[in-house]
């Protein structure tokens, strides 16, 4: 992948006005709190979806 992905709101107060901070790779900084925070991607997960996850109707 090679586009960062962006968050659409900020974790602590909900508010949109988010900008990439200068800190890193995944960091970023809201305009409405004056907090930054950093997204890290950490994997896949094994397990995969249980029945329920998926919608579907056990057969």
């Amino acid at each position: 992948m090679s586009e960062r992905a962006a968050p659409f709101y900020c974790p602590y107060c909900g508010d949109e006005d988010l900008r990439p901070s200068e800190e890193g790779h995944g960091a970023w900084e809201c305009a409405s709190c004056n907090r930054a925070f950093q997204l890290k991607f950490l994997g896949l997960l094994s397990r995969g979806l249980r029945q329920e996850e998926r919608g579907g109707a056990e057969i």
